[in-house]
């Protein structure tokens, strides 16, 4: 079939053997968790330790940062160290987990700042892009799926695979004791089984995203770029 508007110099048929992964894969899959609370009995943070515990039950290295002292995005330049920190975390990670309580039906300001101060690039480097996501929240009163919603947007949003499983606690005041650990219930096992896909998704995904994020508009852009610069455009 003629493809007028294609470059077929920069097409490329996706086959099984451009699958196999590359690089250094001999450590544990590297997973970041952020939590969008504040509190010091934060239920989103409570949940998201329970769920560190799981995914180092999994054999998963885990690190959660804590968003304590980190300036709204944009208040501060760049290389502020909680800036800093959070920047090198997400290119370390594979893969992600953000955790945030509900409120006014949206996630907190707490948990967007963390993700605005993200970038999609970071000179050559892309900290989120071809990174796995699971998505969870904490609700103050009856199940709501808002906060999973928002999330899940801003993964894609940041070019993550979010993986379909996700986890939302209703009434979380109910669901954890008085030393922050969960208690047995249904939702408990739910988390477990966010847990679990998400570190299955990472085995699967990682030392393949680079093909997988490989895309003809970059790939054209390039050319595009390369060409005007020879001309002496740019």
């Amino acid at each position: 079939m003629d493809l007028p508007n294609i470059n077929p110099s920069l097409l490329e048929t996706p086959t099984l053997d451009k699958l196999a992964p590359v690089g250094d894969l001999d450590h544990p899959p590297r997973i970041l968790m952020l939590y969008g609370s504040l509190r010091e009995r934060s239920f989103s943070r409570f949940l998201t330790e329970e769920a560190a515990r799981i995914l180092e039950h999994f054999g998963a290295e885990v690190k959660i940062f804590d968003p304590t002292e980190l300036p709204m995005a944009g208040s501060v330049p760049e290389d502020h160290p909680k800036v800093q920190e959070l920047r090198a975390l997400s290119l370390w990670s594979e893969g992600q987990v953000w955790c945030s309580p509900e409120r006014h039906g949206a996630i907190t300001a707490v948990m967007k700042n963390q993700i605005d101060w993200i970038p999609l690039e970071q000179g050559a480097l892309r900290p989120s892009q071809g990174r796995t996501l699971a998505v969870m929240q904490v609700c103050g009163g009856s199940q709501s799926f808002n906060v999973v919603n928002t999330l899940r947007l801003l993964g894609r949003w940041m070019r993550m695979f979010t993986i379909p499983n996700q986890s939302s606690v209703p009434m979380a005041y109910k669901e954890f004791d008085d030393n922050g650990r969960m208690r047995p219930s249904g939702y408990y096992e739910r988390v477990v089984d966010v847990m679990e896909e998400l570190f299955k998704m990472t085995l699967l995904l990682r030392g393949r995203t680079d093909y997988l994020t490989d895309r003809y508009s970059e790939r054209n852009e390039r050319s595009v770029k390369a060409i005007n610069r020879q001309l002496g455009k740019i």
